[in-house]
């Protein structure tokens, strides 16, 4: 059996400190299952590296990632490094380059964490949140002029293709095959009167392949209540990269803590390597200090796993992951413990080895 070949970067904050325990805890699993562990080689790409460089990764970073099968990332932000340039000097360009046109963040309540919402079991919190990842409000359109007076203007532009548009809802469409069969596409119509409705007639020609999928429309706002009152009713959501940035940190809040929720930004195609990462960010009011949630790192490294074809080490890390949180003795501060993030860490990969051959 071959090697998968994963390239690592911490990044900065609680990245240096989640992506080691859940490489600890992947390792644990593939060896459990019976496979050679994962091939890493580590970049100490990030905030750092542009303090002394002046950029957030070298030049030939692209091709240098390109390698690898996947790409296992921790977090990108320091405060010493405006939000725009860590963002657009690092992650952001592997997006795009590699074409990872789809986001995938579930939002699922694990057994043994405790959500804000009174009275919501794991039953209730369960969907899967597809976020287009290339363009939208993120695409990078737009400038500022007459710099620096008091006419100053600035322009972002959002760009919506039919290609960009049409493959992420279809990706979307099949997904909720594969589930309860339901689909949320959300936008705001109403007010942007262009590109949402460009949005809302692509999902409805797509649909017409699709009369097993219960299709629902909503408003972005009008999603963001849902999601708390009523989180039950969704299977899958769809949404422009914005929105669904958005609606995905408040999806990590419902399911008990922003530590917990995991991300991974895919090349279906496997044209290029896919990365992998948890939601939570760098974290800089509690990096160093060892209590960081490593659960987003760990299920982050089970959907890469899952996504290498390693299905039986995914389902033992989710396995050991809930049955620690259930047992309740070893969590993070943020979910109410006192564990320290090698400590959670390291409960779980025992838990993987004591779960081997019973899954």
């Amino acid at each position: 059996m071959a090697q998968h070949r994963v390239a690592v970067i911490a990044g900065d904050g609680i990245g240096k400190e989640v992506v080691p325990a859940g490489l600890r805890v992947l390792n644990a699993a593939l060896e459990a299952a019976g496979a050679p562990g994962l091939l890493t080689a580590e970049f100490d790409w990030g905030s750092e590296y542009y303090l002394q460089n002046g950029r957030m990764m070298p030049e030939d970073a692209l091709a240098t990632l390109d390698r690898f099968d996947a790409i296992y990332l921790g977090a990108i932000g320091d405060p010493r490094v405006p939000d725009h340039v860590s963002l657009w000097g690092l992650l952001l360009p592997i997006r795009k380059s590699f074409d990872l046109y789809v986001n995938l963040r579930p939002v699922k309540l694990l057994r043994g964490v405790t959500s804000p919402l009174r009275d919501k079991e794991p039953a209730d919190i369960d969907f899967l949140c597809v976020r287009e990842n290339t363009e939208g409000e993120y695409a990078g359109v737009g400038g500022r002029v007459h710099t620096g007076t008091p006419y100053e203007v600035a322009l972002q532009t959002n760009v919506f293709t039919y290609h960009a548009v049409e493959r992420i809802v279809r990706y979307s469409f099949e997904l909720a095959r594969t589930r309860r069969h339901r689909l949320a596409s959300i936008t705001k119509s109403n007010a942007c009167q262009y590109s949402m409705v460009f949005w809302d007639e692509v999902v409805e020609a797509v649909s017409k392949g699709y009369p097993d999928v219960e299709v629902n429309r909503m408003h972005v706002d009008a999603a963001a209540a849902y999601f708390v009152t009523r989180p039950e009713s969704f299977d899958v959501v769809v949404a422009s990269n914005l929105f669904a940035d958005i609606l995905t940190d408040l999806g990590g809040a419902i399911q008990g803590s922003l530590g917990m929720a995991p991300s991974a930004n895919l090349s279906p195609e496997r044209k290029h390597p896919s990365l992998f990462e948890p939601v939570h960010g760098s974290a800089p009011d509690i990096a160093g200090k060892g209590i960081a949630n490593p659960a987003g790192a760990i299920w982050a490294g089970s959907m890469m796993l899952d996504f290498l074809g390693e299905s039986q080490a995914a389902a033992l890390v989710m396995e050991a992951l809930q049955q620690i949180l259930e047992a309740g003795q070893t969590k993070t501060p943020d979910l109410g413990g006192k564990a320290s993030t090698e400590e959670m860490a390291g409960e779980i990969a025992e838990m993987v080895r004591s779960l081997a051959g019973k899954l």
